[in-house]
């Protein structure tokens, strides 16, 4: 049942089924439950390349192809896969791997600060301000989405385990990298968002439509901190190869 509006994006549809669906192709694939889906580019396939892992399929769209892999870790089977930045081509991509078998999903990323916070400090979403358009397809319109405990005791039980300092935030998830605003980012501050990026609250929406568990480790990476100085620093690149470490420790836990 269709929730009509005057907002096109605020009608959300109840019905599960979608004229195209994620496994409209009856590929032969079957994944393992366990997945991380990491926004950490070429270290992913590096990864897979160094740890033996298994490419059994791809995902295929109009720019790019998307290699799945799986990898053992920790005597478990897990879906290794890299995934696009944007909140519509990342949840087009989840909600595939959630049809083929995926069901518990740890995904990681670098973000911006909104708080003074340095570089390359890993921090955990528990709350995400949706201001993007792929969530409102995938769950009744709000303000914010929870990110699913089950994942978030599993993700601190893993930044504990390796030693790091544990602190929740809640993100702001935007589609318009060039439109966060000085007064949007003041706004969203007033609101408790300490970090920004693309994705959080959209996958956070798909999990939950879909019956999956799903969360999210960030890293920091420019800061918005002081909006008149904007910073990109060093796009948080010390810690991308360390994500994937806890990203995969973290699925194990779930």
């Amino acid at each position: 049942m269709i929730g009509k509006n005057e907002i096109p994006i605020l009608e959300f549809d109840t019905d599960e089924a979608a004229v195209i669906m994620p496994t409209h192709e009856h590929l032969n694939l079957k994944l393992p439950s366990k997945a991380v889906f990491a926004f950490l580019g070429e270290h992913i396939d590096e990864y897979a390349k160094t740890h033996h892992a298994i490419q059994v399929g791809q995902f295929l769209s109009a720019t790019k192809d998307y290699p799945i892999y799986i990898v053992e870790h920790k005597g478990e089977d897990v879906c290794l896969c890299q995934a696009p930045v944007g909140s519509a081509p990342a949840v087009q991509l989840m909600d595939w791997l959630i049809g083929y078998g995926v069901r518990e999903i740890i995904t990681g990323g670098c973000c911006g600060a909104l708080a003074d916070f340095e570089e390359n400090v890993f921090l955990v979403p528990y709350k995400a301000l949706r201001d993007e358009g792929t969530s409102y397809h995938y769950m009744k319109p709000s303000r914010f989405v929870e990110i699913n405990p089950i994942a978030l005791k599993a993700i601190e039980k893993t930044i504990v385990e390796h030693g790091l300092a544990y602190h929740e935030v809640i993100t702001w998830t935007t589609d318009g990298f060039y439109r966060e605003t000085k007064g949007k980012v003041a706004y969203r501050r007033q609101e408790g968002c300490e970090v920004v990026e693309m994705e959080c609250a959209a996958l956070a929406a798909c999990a939950s439509f879909r019956n999956a568990v799903g969360g999210c480790i960030l890293f920091t990476a420019d800061t918005l901190a002081d909006v008149e100085h904007y910073d990109e620093r060093n796009w948080g690149d010390d810690s991308f190869a360390y994500a994937l470490e806890l990203c995969l420790d973290a699925v194990i836990r779930i």
